[in-house]
């Protein structure tokens, strides 16, 4: 596989979910840019704006497994993991497993259940691994979790711990659809005359990989480097923010512009391929003081003035 490989690849994905996803281009470049990255993503939006639609459309295309939980008060870690049940024909126990066993894992409303369920969720999107019972199982590869929540305002929420929430690579949001958009998905689904969407397969699961893999060989120039942890480390020292991105933000805004960078058939990155995902790479790992919070700053705010103000390096 070659770099304009991944390029192509990754048009022919983002148009066929257009036939599903209506004028929300941009944010399926940063959902595949998740994906290829293979990093978990975290989708913070009101209900009803597609995001289920969104999760499953991609599997779809990459010819991948899908799965989804809905997330509720009362789900248990068994729900997700799977458990051992008793066979009364053999006298053994046997696994059952859970839905986490998947490539494409939709953790629908992740924010409603408590939190030692969320935590099982946590081991699986870290270590790529779950434990059921005391007996440790790998996941499935590809294994990406999509998880959606809604904002912390929302009546009936427990809010995501910040060591959870720093664990996605990229939070997103889709947004409501301009008029015209809404006018569109309204002339497509009475064209359709059914709310299924046709959508074809693309790809599959071996060839993600080899993409996911490929991804690498995009070349960092050390100015580059330096010019996402100058972007980082102003988070910290911030006179707004109280917790300022860790580390692991840095990592997540080089792999993404990495992505970005094969995702445009170019085998390095330049500043803009920074610039593009930063919001979504660093703006969840902020925690704001409480005055300028209550005056209504947003962590995006942040995210753009520190972009404004860190000097852009020139690549040749």
């Amino acid at each position: 596989m070659e770099l304009e490989d991944v390029s192509d690849i990754s048009e022919s994905l983002i148009d066929e979910v257009s036939k599903a996803i209506v004028g929300k281009r941009s944010v399926l470049q940063k959902t595949l840019l998740g994906i290829l990255a293979n990093g978990n993503i975290l989708f913070e939006d009101y209900p009803g704006l597609a995001k289920t639609l969104l999760s499953n459309c991609f599997a779809r295309t990459l010819g991948c497994d899908f799965k989804r939980i809905q997330f509720t008060p009362d789900l248990l870690p068994a729900d997700i993991t799977g458990s051992f049940i008793y066979d009364k024909n053999t006298g053994d126990f046997k696994m059952r497993k859970g839905p986490i066993f998947t490539n494409i894992l939709l953790a629908d409303e992740v924010n409603r259940a408590p939190p030692k369920t969320q935590a099982a969720l946590l081991e699986a999107m870290q270590e790529k691994q779950t434990t059921i019972e005391g007996e440790t199982h790998t996941l499935d590869n590809p294994f990406i979790v999509i998880a959606t929540q809604n904002p912390i305002e929302y009546e009936g929420t427990y809010p995501l711990p910040e060591a959870q929430v720093d664990r996605f690579l990229l939070r997103l949001d889709v947004g409501y659809p301009s008029a015209s958009d809404e006018v569109e998905i309204l002339k497509r689904r009475k064209d359709r005359k059914t709310d299924d969407v046709e959508i074809n397969r693309v790809t599959d699961p071996e060839t993600l990989i080899d993409m996911q893999n490929k991804i690498e060989d995009v070349h960092l120039d050390d100015d580059i480097k330096k010019y996402i942890v100058n972007i980082v480390q102003r988070t910290r020292n911030n006179k707004d923010v109280e917790v300022g991105s860790s580390p692991r933000g840095s990592l997540a805004l080089m792999k993404l512009s990495m992505a970005n960078a094969a995702m445009r058939g170019r085998d390095y990155v330049v500043p803009d391929d920074v610039k593009f995902i930063a919001n979504e790479a660093l703006s969840h790992r902020l925690v704001l003081k409480p005055g300028p919070a209550i005056k209504g700053v947003e962590e995006e705010e942040i995210i753009n003035q520190t972009l404004k103000a860190v000097p852009v390096p020139k690549v040749d």
